[in-house]
């Protein structure tokens, strides 16, 4: 078996807006275009980007707290029959446990593993960010805006029965996520992906307040 996209399409749904393949081969590309800026170790990454959804990528799981760790746990498996080095699997395992934006209970240590955090991060970022954020809220059976409460806004926290709109998913991660990334490479690409996101849920509100 060769470890590529094409390999890849089949471990991860191809509907899920959010997590599916598609995703995967954006990561892919972009995790590519910031090896070749910065001079990592592409194999290295080129694994993880393939392989850091792998368990917990379905539509409506209950595990994505988690699934960092089992999807490190299965490329583990993959790549031992692939014939792999033990310290290189260590390293595709450590980039894809690092990568999860809420736990960073391990932060990404390598430059192989800064970059796949930070091409994960991009994905949700700009246009297609709009996409991703839109698509776990229907998911959730959430609305795409929904005006957050006084507590939210200097906690983070919801009141009972708060809705965790799109919007909420905006002030309570999208919006700090340039701050986060470890490469120059990313964060170039940050900005202008950041000013499009933050345009467009202006717009928004604007436009379901009727004011535009």
């Amino acid at each position: 078996m060769t470890l590529d996209l094409q390999t890849a399409r089949q471990w991860y749904p191809l509907n899920d807006p959010v997590h599916g393949f598609d995703h995967i081969e954006r990561v892919y590309r972009m995790a590519e275009r910031l090896a070749q800026a910065e001079g990592a170790d592409w194999e290295i990454v080129r694994a993880a980007a393939l392989l850091h959804d792998i368990e917990g990528s379905h539509p409506g799981e209950n595990n994505r707290a988690g699934h960092h760790h089992q999807s490190a746990d299965i490329a583990a498996e993959i790549l031992r029959r692939e014939g792999w080095k033990e310290e290189r699997i260590a390293a595709v395992q450590h980039c894809i446990r690092a990568h999860r934006y809420r736990d960073q209970s391990e932060p990404p240590a390598t430059l192989e593993a800064k970059i796949l955090f930070d091409a994960d991060k991009l994905d949700v970022l700009g246009a297609i960010g709009i996409v991703r954020v839109l698509g776990y809220a229907l998911q959730s059976g959430q609305p795409a805006y929904a005006p957050p409460s006084a507590r939210f806004l200097a906690t983070g926290e919801k009141e009972p029965g708060e809705p965790h709109s799109a919007y909420h998913e905006f002030l309570f991660k999208l919006q700090h996520v340039k701050d986060r990334l470890y490469t120059a490479a990313a964060r170039q690409i940050a900005a202008a992906r950041h000013a499009y996101l933050q345009d467009y849920f202006t717009r928004l509100i604007s436009e379901i307040n009727g004011n535009s």
